[in-house]
This record gives C-alpha cells, sequence and structure tokens, in this order.
C-alpha cells in the first residue's frame, strides 16, 4: 500500500475510533427468543414450515468429447464444496487449483481455527460439504491442517467424476462476447486450454471475475474509504503442553478472558496488548490457538499493515516483515504468558491469510443491514450468524465489530456477476458489500455457497438456462433450494423480530450502519437513548458527508477551523448540532442572525425531521436516535 493511503485513513479512522465510545402465506413456528443487547433483547427467530418440491433428476447427459460441465478453478474449501456437489449431480467436473493439494487457506495459509455459524441453539447453519468436512476433522473448531488435506482430497476422490489437476495455474478465462466458455491454464510450463458448459470461480480474489470483465470494488471502497483489513502471517510453536495450559486457563484462571476447549483456545488480549513491535506496520492482537496433532500450535495474532492482496511483490514483502519480527514476538510470550515458558518456534504458514481484496458486483450485493438486520431472502442458497467482525486496517484503528446477527440469508443472486455469462463466484470475493463481509467471507458459508454453486450450474446445463433466467424463476430457485436440502443444506426460511426496526430513527441508524459510522458490537448496542457527545456527532456528520456525498466534502474541509471548537468530550446540544448541520447545508450565512434559535431555524430549514424535532424541543442534549435521524435528513438534503 501507498504511504498515501495511510494519510487518507487517518482522519477517518480516528473519527470512527470515537464512535466506538419474506415469504407471504405461509405457516410458521416461534423458535427462539434470547438475543442479548439494550435494543435488541427480544428479537426472536420465526422459522416458517415450507414445502419445497421433489428433488428432480438434473444428471446432464454423457457426451463424448474433451468438453467438461463443470470447471471449478480454485482449490480453497468452496472449491472442493462446488466442485463435489456438481459430481454428487452427475456432471463432469475439472478442479484446477495452483497448489499440490487442496484446501488453500485452510492448509497453505494454515488458517486452522473454524469461523462457525450457528442458530439460535447452537445447531449448524451451514451444512452440506461443510459439515462432512468439519465431520472428517473430528468435529473440532480447531483442526489439524494435514489431516484436513486428507480430508479434502478424501471428499474429491470419492467422486469418480472429478479430475483434479494440481499445480495447475489459472493464466485467462476463454470468451465468447460476454460468455466464459473454458480457461487457459499453465501446467508443467505448458499453456493447456479446457472447454466447460459453466465455470465457478473459487479463487481467493475472484480472479477468474474479474479477467472476464465482471465488475468489483476492493476492500472499503463501497463506503467511500481507500482501506483494506490487515492480513496475517499464521506461525507455529512447539514447547506447549496443551493439558498444563487448560489447567492454567480452566483452573487456576490465571490468564483473564481466555478460553480454551480440546484443540482450540482464544483471548491472552490482555498480555499480547503490552507487546511493541518493531514497526508500526505489525501489530499483535489477541491469540488464537489451534492444537496440530504432533502436539505444535498454529497461533493466528500476527497483523500485518499495508499488504495489497493483488500484488505478489507487496505479499511477500508482507510476509518477510513478518518473518523478520517473529524471534522477537516468541521471546515476549514466553516471558509473559504463563505455560509459554518452554515455546519456540516450529515454522510459519508457506502463503499469508489475506482477508480481503475484490468483492464482485453480482445481481445483489448483501448489504451490513442485510446482515445485522437478520434478514431472510426468497432465493435463499445459505444462511448465516458470524458476527461481523472487521479487523484493523491500519495502525490507526484496532477493528470493529459492527454487530452479531442471529441469523441471515444469502441470496443465490450474490454469486451472479454482472458481465459475465455461465459463470458463479462463491467465497469471500462474492457480492458482499466491505462490512458484510465481516461475516460472510467466513469459509463455512462459503462452503454453502459452493454447494449451491455446484447445483446451480448443473440445472443450468440440464434446463438449458441462463443464470439470469433462474434468477427470475422462484420455480428454478425453488428446485435448486429443494437439491441442495436432499444432500443435507439448512435453508429453511425464517423471520426475525427485531425491536430495533420498529424505532422511530431505525432509517437514520440503517444509513449511518451502512457508511460504517456507528458500531453496536457483540450486544447490538444502537445506545437510541443515550446522549451523544459532541466530538461523535461532529465525526459521525462529517465523515457521512466526506464518504456518502464524496462532491460535498469540501463543505467539510473548509469548515475545519470553525467547527473544532465541536470536538470536545461532553453531551452535544440541540443548538451545536444545529450549527453543524445548518454549516454543511449551505445556511452558515444565517446562523449569526438566528443566533437563538439555531434549532428551530434548522428544522424550518429540513435539517431536523418533525419527529427528531418532537423528540428534542424540550431536553437540552442530543441522543444518538437524534443523530441518526439528523444524518438522514441531512444525507437527503445533501444529496
Amino acid at each position: 500500500m501507498k504511504k498515501k493511503y495511510f494519510a487518507i485513513l487517518m482522519t477517518v479512522i480516528f473519527g470512527m475510533a470515537i464512535l466506538l465510545t419474506s415469504v407471504a402465506g405461509c405457516s410458521y413456528s416461534k423458535k427462539w427468543i434470547s438475543q442479548k443487547g439494550e435494543d435488541n433483547s427480544k428479537a426472536e427467530v420465526i422459522e416458517e414450515r415450507e414445502q419445497l418440491p421433489p428433488p428432480p433428476d438434473i444428471t446432464p447427459p454423457k457426451e463424448k468429447g474433451d468438453e467438461y460441465d463443470v470447471i471449478v478453478v480454485g482449490g480453497e474449501p468452496e472449491g472442493v464444496a462446488a466442485a463435489v456437489s456438481a459430481a454428487k449431480n452427475g456432471a463432469k467436473v475439472l478442479l484446477i487449483d495452483k497448489h499440490d493439494g487442496l484446501g488453500g487457506l485452510m492448509t497453505y495459509g494454515m488458517l486452522n481455527t473454524i469461523d462457525m455459524s450457528r442458530g439460535p441453539k447452537g445447531e449448524l447453519l451451514t451444512r452440506g460439504t461443510f459439515e462432512e468436512f468439519f465431520k472428517g476433522i473430528g468435529s473440532v473448531t480447531s483442526f489439524d491442517v494435514e489431516r484436513a488435506k486428507k480430508v479434502f482430497l478424501k471428499l474429491v476422490k470419492d467422486q469418480p467424476n472429478i479430475t483434479l489437476s494440481l499445480n495447475t495455474i489459472f493464466k485467462e478465462p476463454i470468451m465468447e462476447g460476454d460468455k466464459i466458455v473454458g480457461v487457459v491454464v499453465e501446467k508443467d510450463g505448458k499453456n493447456i486450454r479446457y472447454y466447460g458448459k459453466r465455470v465457478i470461480d473459487a479463487t481467493q480474489d475472484a480472479d477468474v471475475a474479474a479477467a472476464g470483465g465482471a465488475p468489483y470494488t476492493i476492500g472499503a471502497e463501497d463506503i467511500g474509504i481507500n482501506r483494506i483489513q490487515a492480513s496475517t502471517l499464521v506461525f507455529k510453536l512447539k514447547g506447549i503442553n496443551w493439558s498444563d495450559l487448560t489447567r492454567i486457563i480452566k483452573e487456576e484462571k490465571k490468564i483473564p478472558g481466555t478460553y480454551i476447549d480440546s484443540t482450540s483456545a482464544n483471548g491472552f488480549a490482555t498480555i499480547t496488548r503490552n507487546y511493541k513491535p518493531t514497526t508500526e506496520m505489525l501489530r499483535l492482537r489477541g491469540l488464537n490457538v489451534g492444537k496440530q496433532d504432533d502436539g505444535t500450535v498454529l497461533i493466528n495474532a500476527l497483523l500485518i499493515f499495508g499488504v495489497n492482496g493483488l500484488d505478489p511483490e507487496s505479499k511477500a514483502k508482507g510476509m518477510e516483515l513478518a518473518k523478520a519480527e517473529l524471534p522477537r514476538i516468541v521471546e515476549f510470550l514466553k516471558k509473559n504468558i504463563p505455560g509459554f515458558e518452554n515455546i519456540s518456534l516450529a515454522g510459519t504458514a508457506p502463503e499469508l491469510y489475506v482477508r480481503e481484496t475484490r468483492h464482485i458486483k453480482g445481481y445483489y450485493t448483501l448489504s451490513i443491514t442485510d446482515v445485522v438486520f437478520n434478514r431472510d431472502f426468497e432465493d435463499r442458497i445459505a444462511i448465516g450468524s458470524y458476527p461481523v467482525d472487521v479487523q484493523a486496517t491500519s495502525p490507526n484503528d484496532t477493528g470493529y465489530v459492527y454487530g452479531k446477527p442471529v441469523q441471515y440469508a444469502i441470496p443465490f443472486r450474490c454469486i451472479v456477476p454482472q458481465k459475465v455469462e455461465n459463470l458463479l463466484v462463491v467465497g469471500r470475493s462474492a457480492s458482499y458489500s466491505h462490512l458484510a463481509a465481516g461475516s460472510a467471507r467466513t469459509i463455512p458459508i462459503g462452503m454453502a455457497e459452493g454447494d449451491a454453486a455446484g447445483v446451480a450450474a448443473v440445472y443450468s446445463i440440464t434446463k438449458n438456462k441462463s443464470y439470469k433466467e433462474i434468477m427470475a424463476n422462484m420455480e428454478d430457485i425453488k428446485n435448486i433450494q429443494s437439491i441442495l436440502v436432499s444432500q443435507g443444506a439448512y435453508l429453511k426460511p425464517f423471520k426475525v423480530e427485531n425491536p430495533a426496526e420498529k424505532h422511530w430513527s431505525f432509517e437514520g441508524l440503517k444509513l449511518v450502519l451502512t457508511w460504517g459510522l456507528v458500531v453496536p458490537g457483540y450486544t447490538n448496542d444502537y445506545k437510541f437513548d443515550q446522549d451523544i457527545s459532541s466530538i461523535s456527532f461532529y465525526y459521525l456528520i462529517s465523515n457521512l458527508v466526506k464518504q456518502a456525498i464524496p462532491e460535498k466534502a469540501d463543505v467539510v474541509t473548509g469548515n475545519v477551523s470553525e467547527l473544532q471548537k465541536f470536538i470536545v468530550r461532553e453531551p452535544i446540544t440541540k443548538k451545536s448540532a444545529a450549527q453543524i448541520l445548518l454549516t454543511y447545508a449551505g445556511y452558515k450565512d444565517e446562523i449569526t442572525a438566528n443566533e437563538g434559535k439555531l434549532f428551530e431555524l434548522a428544522h424550518q430549514k429540513g435539517l431536523i425531521s418533525d419527529k427528531a424535532y418532537d423528540h428534542m424541543k424540550d431536553k437540552k442534549f442530543v441522543t444518538w436516535a437524534d443523530t441518526y435521524d439528523m444524518a438522514l435528513t441531512l444525507y437527503r438534503k445533501l444529496k
């Protein structure tokens, strides 16, 4: 990343850090009432009893020749799921990967602690191929990497109509107009052309879709910020006795805020926050520790800033920087964490764990409000529930949790890219917003998408329909869902009744949440009735203008000196809030003449809605709910 990236981020991140202080005519049954949080304490999951049609037989006809029914590019977990799913339905499948084995991020990035999506009663939401994999690794949250490689390979080898081509590098798509008909790959130093009726892009960075002309954004570009989540180098330690560490954490309670089970431990942040790296481009956060079968452990904790995941040279430099820091980190852990006294470095992952690059633009982009407010979709292909965990993006922020859903659905349209026919995209680069990806990028959700992509690809072939035609026909969608359910997927329709959605300021809340300007945390605390500080109000409104209406950004930068008096840590009065709104809306010249009635003037100018006016008229200070609504009225005014 260029130095300019950090200069741009400084102001925005500081401001954000301040903010931290449908299916009609169906029968439903109540399933759960338990979501914690100030304004979400009575959220309910109401599950639909739906009758899907019998799963149709979609086995494609066997044809002579070298053409495949489905080509899957990428042996990531999502690609394995896609290939297995397509093969189960009779397709002739080619699975391509650049590595010498399968599992991608899990096995070569050594991300061995799984971010699970479970329902209200602990039930697994991402079933199908992921559940087969999960059982294969022993149904543990942290798994042995070598065992995982074998499980992935077995899943593929158990399907005789999958041709597996490892050490095979994707070079470019073969296009006929906007239609992808195959791929060019490099294997053993030679370029080879493979043709297929449908292609599934399961690469980490949606390389096939991007090369084919599908539009995309990068990082947080969609919310007006040049930022990308930090990468991580997973490293391996030996010398930890798991039984001793379990006793230290569970019985002796020597390490506050830390959890441990038979294979996984996480926390340790009260200790690691004291580590001082040699460069601001690195940070040691809390540890995720995953036990290996040989007694070693893998540590996911070392953040690397400024890595461009689309640039091999940038990734290589990031890895070199992290490796150089590891001896100091190991010594720090050895001296400061009980149970780590005898550790030594036993290696690192061969690749970086890159959290974010492209976000392909599909026919629907999953939003942060879809996730946090538990939205279901009629064309659902996967259900997730993981918290919206957006890792730090620079040395100037600590990462944010933008809420914890009960559960939400991902629509089929999210894996259908715009402008490229015959192609589906699964995994972290599917059509999610930057913030929604904080939850939806997790591997179990991506594997559920892979299952759906495999079925949809075969269905599209046998029915001779494009993905656009399938998206427009609910009969086709329900047939695909029926096949997925018959193969073990969990796709029950649902509704979640969330009290926050009934709040008078909800539309404003959705706006500021969409732009990442409020951080509800794990408890979904929207602070509706709490007074907002002047500094938080200033940065929320200012950053909204700069990010959401960049053509008006000069009204913020041009008035910094005049409004800096509001950057104070005390409750903001309605008069002061009105002055900020009037200034940004272009009524600066009228402020002096209306000094004693700025609140009324802002209301008259349409900058404060009738609802917010009535809520504030008898009060001195502004609440967060008032702020959400005022942000909405200002946004509409400037737009």
